[in-house]
C-alpha cells in the first residue's frame, strides 16, 4: 500500500483542435511543405526529429499531415515492445505516448494511462513485465489532456489503486471531457477512492518516494514527479516531466508560468543536495529517448548509462526556456 506524508511547500498543445485533428485524421488537410512524409508515405517507429517536425507544423499550420494521422491513429503503428530503462523503470505505453511501470518493494506504480484504442497495448506491455493490473499500488497522473488520462477510466475498473492528479489536473480532465472522443468515462474516474495531490505531497510505496511538484505551464495542472531509479547498487534521483509543449500556451500569464516552472526544475537539478540527475519522459520523441533505447538495451557492464550523461538534463531545459523566452514577446504585442 501506498502512504502519503506532507512536505513543506517549496518553492495547451491546443487540445480541442489537436482532438479533432487526431479524430479525423483520415481526411485531414493537405500536407504542408518542409520535408514532412506525403500521405503516400508511412512513418516507421519513431523517430524524434520527423515526429517535432510534423507536430510543429500542425502547431503552425492547424493541418495535420496526412501521414502523420494516420501513425498517431494506427494501433499497429503505435505498438512498441516494453523496454527498460532503469532496474526499476519500465515503458509501458505507445509509441507517441509513454506510460511508465515503477517497481517498488511494495508492488507497481503507473505513471499515465494512455487513451482510446491503444489501452488495450498498455495492459499486455503490462503484463509483458510481469505486471497485471490489480497489482498496481498507485496511478500518477501527470495532467489533464486526453493521451496522458483518457483511459483511466477503463484502468480504473481493473484495480483498486487510487489514481492521483493536482485539482487543476481533475478540473482540466473533466472539462477536456465534454470535447474529447477520448474521454468521455473520465467523470466516473475521481471518487472517494481518488486522491488530489498537492504541491510537496509525498506518496510512499514500498521502498520509493514520490514527490509531487506542482509545474503549471503545458496546462494549468500539469504535475511532475521526482523519485529514485536505480541503476545496480546505486540509486540516482529522477523527474518526470508532466508537460513540455508550449502549443496550448495563449497568454502571457501561463508562459511565465512555463518558465517558472522550468527555472525550479532547474534549481532541482543544479542543486548540491541530491540532485535530479534524469528525466523519464512522457513523449520519448521531447527528449531523443528513442535514438537511445538501442544503446540502453546494450549497455556492458561497467559502461556509464546513456541518459546519465553530464549536462544532458542542463541542456534540454536550456532549450525549453529559451524558446519560451522567445515567444513571449509575440504574446505580449
Amino acid at each position: 500500500m501506498y502512504k502519503k506524508k506532507l512536505l513543506l511547500p517549496s518553492l495547451m498543445l491546443s487540445l480541442s483542435v489537436f482532438v479533432h485533428a487526431v479524430g479525423n485524421a483520415a481526411t485531414a488537410g493537405e500536407v504542408v511543405p518542409g520535408g514532412i512524409p506525403s500521405s503516400a508515405d508511412t512513418i516507421e517507429g519513431c523517430p524524434s526529429p520527423v515526429i517535432l517536425q510534423n507536430f510543429g507544423e500542425f502547431a503552425k499550420t492547424g493541418k495535420m499531415p496526412p501521414a502523420f494521422g494516420k501513425w498517431l491513429n494506427s494501433v499497429e503503428a503505435q505498438r512498441i515492445e516494453p523496454f527498460k530503462v532503469f532496474d526499476n523503470v519500465y515503458n509501458v505505453g505507445i509509441y507517441w505516448v509513454n506510460t511508465w511501470i515503477i517497481k517498488t518493494s511494495d508492488g507497481p506504480v503507473l505513471i499515465d494511462t494512455t487513451y482510446g484504442p491503444f489501452f488495450d497495448l498498455l495492459i499486455s506491455n503490462m503484463k509483458k513485465v510481469g505486471v497485471e493490473p490489480a497489482d498496481l499500488k498507485l496511478v500518477l497522473m501527470t495532467h489533464g489532456h486526453f493521451d496522458h488520462v483518457g483511459r483511466a477510466d477503463r484502468l480504473k475498473a481493473l484495480t483498486n489503486a487510487p489514481f492521483v492528479m493536482t485539482q487543476a489536473g481533475w478540473d482540466e480532465a473533466l472539462e477536456n471531457s465534454k470535447k474529447s472522443p477520448f474521454m468521455e468515462e473520465i467523470k466516473a474516474v475521481l471518487d472517494e477512492h481518488d486522491l488530489v495531490a498537492k504541491d510537496g505531497d509525498i506518496f510512499t510505496v514500498g521502498d520509493t518516494e514520490f514527490r509531487v511538484y506542482e509545474t503549471p505551464g503545458h496546462t494549468w495542472g500539469t504535475a511532475s514527479y521526482v523519485y529514485n531509479v536505480k541503476d545496480g547498487d546505486r540509486e540516482v534521483r529522477a523527474i518526470t516531466i508532466g508537460g513540455l509543449g508550449l502549443n496550448g500556451v495563449n497568454d502571457t500569464k501561463q508562459l511565465e508560468s512555463y518558465i517558472a516552472s522550468g527555472n525550479r526544475i532547474d534549481a532541482m537539478v543544479e542543486s548540491t543536495d541530491n540532485p535530479v540527475r534524469v528525466h523519464i519522459p512522457t513523449h520519448s520523441f521531447a527528449s531523443g529517448l528513442t535514438e537511445q533505447v538501442e544503446s540502453i538495451q546494450n549497455r556492458k557492464p561497467g559502461e556509464p548509462h546513456p541518459l546519465l550523461k553530464e549536462g544532458s538534463l542542463v541542456g534540454q531545459l536550456e532549450g525549453l526556456r529559451r524558446r519560451a523566452e522567445q515567444r513571449l514577446p509575440t504574446l505580449k504585442q
